[in-house]
């Protein structure tokens, strides 16, 4: 284990190699599992505000679901995720030409129409974060549906820690990841 602040993390992220391969994996992340991107409470208001911004950019199926449930939803523990098209893909995933899953959210930020990226839970990935009182707790959430961005990572020799460089200062701070680097470095 990792201490930085008050983020206990999993030496897999400073082990483990890690690059998305969307021409592989076609965005699987977007539409697999229970339910759609974790969000938190600070992102319910801003999933609210972009919405009018983002609607342009996202499938009539999409569009559908969000105005029937909502631009997020609840789910039986208390937890916010994104809405998801018959509980499969969430709701604000966009298939490009090559049939290949993207973020209508981040594309809307591309073009300049909001400042939001996208969701911390989907910039992290496949960092889940669990927050507890004292502290949170950084895993490696390990799914087949990766191995394409696993091997890419193996063949490149970037670990996971450097390939989220971005999303984890997004998150915690420069200085945060920078602490981070330097305890993964003495530890080498």
């Amino acid at each position: 284990m990792i201490l930085v602040g008050n983020a206990v993390i999993t030496d897999d992220i400073k082990d483990k190699n890690f690059v998305c391969n969307i021409e592989k994996c076609k965005g699987a992340c977007c539409v697999e599992g229970d339910l759609g991107a974790p969000l938190t409470e600070e992102e319910l208001p801003i999933m609210k505000e972009i919405y009018p911004k983002v609607k342009p950019y996202l499938s009539a199926e999409g569009i559908k679901a969000i105005e029937d449930q909502g631009e997020y939803v609840e789910d039986w523990e208390g937890d916010y995720s994104t809405t998801t098209i018959n509980d499969k893909e969430c709701a604000y995933a966009i298939y490009d030409d090559k049939g290949i899953l993207k973020c209508g959210i981040e594309q809307a930020h591309n073009d300049g129409k909001i400042n939001f990226l996208k969701p911390i839970s989907c910039h992290l990935y496949p960092i889940r974060i669990t927050k507890y009182d004292e502290y949170d707790a950084l895993n490696y959430d390990r799914w087949e549906i990766c191995n394409p961005a696993c091997d890419f990572g193996e063949k490149l020799g970037v670990p996971l820690y450097k390939f989220l460089k971005d999303a984890l200062i997004r998150n915690y701070s420069k200085e945060w990841y920078e602490d981070l680097v330097k305890e993964i470095d003495s530890e080498n």
